[in-house]
């Protein structure tokens, strides 16, 4: 089987990456296309995925238009040479207008209920499209909902190996000092407008209060200030997971590594007022403590870093939560495989997921 796979953002290499070695694994081959944005091209390189650039993509709703066209025939004229036989997506429309365009199956997976630009775009053009369960959207017969999250397609247990054993001595921290990740985005994202985070002021004073009890690391979409400059994430992306897990905090305007530091067993803060079904199933599971505002995010950042046993406990507890859902890497790899037969049979025999946990 030829598969096309279309990455548009950084978490998407890590969901598809455990799908695409146990393929290839099978005989199946794969074309990569890749957006420009921040470190996924770090990423393919670090995992030696060979891929082709489509571009950075453009800012505003004209732009974003603009983009569309150009992406959708910069992955035709690569499809007509590749001959894919299925395409496959985090809700990418460019590679859903293309396989429509050629009468080959698109497939998505998806967790962002508030990215209805992106999903008008894409879904009428798709033939499948898995989510987890709580996703707050309902997309007919072609939506297959699973129990689970899209980072554990890298996360799962059975599929998360350290790549670096010494990522304290890489960061150089001693063993035993505490530390804590600080996550920024741009918000320039589709899925991002109208949404807002912290202001310069807050990043500030978490900084300046944190700094009193562990070792700052910024990790940020957009520059930091110059005197902030010194506390940004300076190591390969790739090591981002093992950094999450060895932390002792993560505070994220991101829900994507506000949800890998839980899977990982760190305690997550995230700032967000974004509505989606995932965000209040992790709140539920006590996964994420998560703030609409500011208003008392740092104080509860630092009486987090001050409770001694706070990340064993929580550890603890996100490995049993993460027991009982399915492995997404080993559902896609059966799903893929067998589609379209596959969607039927998630329809009519739900609990089939289940052989995938």
């Amino acid at each position: 089987m030829r598969i096309l796979i279309d990455i548009g953002h950084p978490a998407h290499v890590h969901y598809f990456k455990n799908f695409i070695w146990i393929m290839e694994s099978k005989g199946h081959s794969f074309t990569i296309v890749a957006r420009n944005k921040e470190v996924v091209f770090d990423l393919l390189n670090f995992y030696k995925f060979p891929y082709l650039n489509r571009g950075k993509g453009k800012k505003g709703l004209l732009g974003k238009l603009l983009y569309t066209f150009s992406a959708d025939m910069f992955l035709l004229k690569k499809a007509l040479k590749t001959k894919p036989d299925v395409f496959l997506s985090a809700g990418s429309a460019y590679a859903a207008h293309v396989a429509w365009m050629l009468g080959k199956p698109h497939i998505a997976v998806d967790d962002t209920d508030h990215n209805s630009f992106q999903q008008m775009m894409y879904v009428p053009f798709t033939k499948a499209i898995l989510t987890p369960e709580v996703f707050q959207k309902d997309f007919g017969s072609k939506h297959v909902r699973f129990n689970g999250f899209l980072e554990l397609g890298s996360l799962h247990p059975k599929r998360y190996k350290s790549a670096s054993e010494s990522i304290r001595q890489v960061l150089n921290i001693p063993q035993g000092n505490r530390f804590v990740v600080l996550r920024f985005v741009s918000w320039d994202a589709t899925h991002d407008r109208g949404l807002t985070g912290l202001s310069l002021t807050d990043k500030y004073l978490l900084v300046q209060e944190l700094s009193k009890h562990a070792t700052v690391i910024i990790s940020s979409e957009s520059g930091l200030p110059d005197d902030l400059k010194k506390y940004s994430f300076s190591i390969h992306p790739a090591l981002m997971h093992d950094v999450l897990k060895e932390a002792s905090l993560l505070v994220s305007e991101s829900l994507t590594m506000a949800a890998e530091a839980a899977f990982l067993g760190t305690p997550a803060l995230c700032i967000s007022t974004a509505q989606a079904g995932t965000l209040d199933e992790e709140v539920r599971l006590g996964l994420i403590e998560l703030f609409r505002s500011s208003k008392g995010l740092v104080d509860r950042a630092v009486n987090a870093i001050a409770e001694t046993n706070l990340k064993e406990v929580f550890k603890l507890k996100s490995g049993k939560i993460i027991q009982e859902k399915v492995d997404l890497t080993a559902l896609l790899v059966w799903f893929v495989e067998n589609f379209p037969q596959s969607l039927d049979s998630m329809g009519k025999n739900p609990v089939h997921q289940n052989s995938f946990i």
